[in-house]
């Protein structure tokens, strides 16, 4: 392949004959590694393949040919992108059971949207209540006790109207007070505690996916009622558990639309979903569900069409700005370690040895001495 500059040049044949020959230097012959490099997760292997040293001469004491093809080290951004399926709908959904024994008394519809201070459902025509919060009801609230929970009780009957009270951790007096005008006003006794299952919290309005009970049927504590997702359109992706790097909380995904048209997604959530073998010797099966929202008009409008929908979602794994790239096939790998490019300048060539960084779109990121934006590098056949 590459070989290095010949700066011996002969003297005339009269000299020749009046001094003795020089015996013959053998060329040096080291290992270098034609590079086939395969960019998983920014490793590489290579396949060894013994060539000629720079500078050492060929058959006949001509120098080695120059690599049978060029190309040039650029800069430019370099992105490591992975494409995975997602299902476009509401996002994951969240079961609701039944806290209290009673009757189902009325139940909501498939996909009825439910917003704070409705009735999800009744049991014993008594409502039980949407109210917005991240922390689940856990327990009754009355007077004395302190907690976020009551917190978060407190900020719904504020943005409900009711007030008289102070938004912070205390059930005092006063939160029992507007309790009992809530009560009132949803036809409950007015005790000013709220007991156990009378309230369910979610982050905001709901979306009613499936129903599993019936009116008329016994509602039992642990027993399932009804799933419930948001109320915005979302994307729901599964990726096999050795590409959860890819996703990020907070992180940004695009999305391509059956249409083609692109929109930008967030990603909200990432969890570890295990499914249950279907066999007696089936072993459970473990992937990372990522749940992505669809922030602003312009995303939700351009999926309104669409009930449930195949999408593509593109996640970004890396990004390197204005850094130098060459294709990965012009890599060789040294017998020394590590690789290295050829570097062609006019009729010569010499190996040097880079850096290696980011691998995306056939691409990757080099550095080091003797290469620069516009340098030309060989490439295989």
């Amino acid at each position: 392949m590459g070989h290095g500059t010949v700066t011996d040049h002969p003297g005339s044949p009269a000299e020749d004959e009046e001094r003795p020959r020089p015996r013959r230097r053998r060329g040096r012959r080291v290992v270098i590694a034609a590079a086939v490099v395969v960019a998983a997760a920014g490793g590489a292997t290579a396949a060894a393949l013994t060539l000629e040293a720079p500078g050492a001469p060929g058959k006949g004491g001509t120098p080695p040919p120059l690599p049978p093809a060029t190309a040039e080290v650029t800069r430019q951004t370099l992105t490591d992108t992975t494409t995975a399926d997602g299902e476009l709908g509401y996002g994951p959904a969240t079961t609701v059971s039944a806290r209290t024994a009673g009757t189902l008394t009325r139940l909501p519809g498939t996909g009825d949207r439910i917003g704070r201070g409705k009735p999800l459902f009744r049991v014993d025509d008594a409502p039980v209540t949407l109210l917005y919060g991240s922390l689940p009801a856990y327990r009754r609230l009355e007077p004395g006790i302190e907690g976020r929970d009551v917190r978060q009780l407190e900020k719904n009957l504020d943005a409900l109207g009711y007030d008289g009270f102070t938004v912070d951790d205390e059930f005092t007096y006063d939160t029992a007070e507007a309790v009992r005008d809530w009560q009132d006003d949803l036809g409950l006794p007015e005790t000013g505690v709220v007991e156990l299952g009378q309230v369910v919290f979610a982050p905001g309005a709901v979306r009613v996916e499936a129903v599993q009970a019936g009116e008329g049927e016994p509602a039992r504590p642990g027993g399932k009622i009804l799933s419930y997702t948001g109320t915005a359109r979302a994307v729901t992706v599964r990726l096999d558990p050795a590409d959860q790097r890819l996703a990020e909380k907070g992180g940004k995904v695009t999305i391509t639309l059956p249409d083609e048209r692109t929109v930008t997604g967030r990603i909200t959530e990432v969890s570890t979903v295990i499914t249950p073998g279907s066999g007696q010797d089936a072993e459970p099966a473990t992937s990372v569900e990522v749940s992505v929202a669809l922030p602003g008009k312009k995303a939700q409008r351009a999926t309104e069409d669409y009930a449930l929908a195949a999408v593509d979602v593109a996640f970004t794994a890396g990004r390197r700005k204005d850094v130098l790239t060459v294709p990965v096939a012009a890599l060789v790998a040294l017998a020394e370690g590590g690789f290295g490019l050829e570097v062609v300048t006019g009729g010569t060539s010499r190996h040097v040895p880079v850096r290696t960084g980011l691998f995306a779109a056939g691409r990757v990121e080099v550095s080091g001495e003797g290469v620069a934006e516009g340098t030309i590098v060989g490439m295989p056949k």
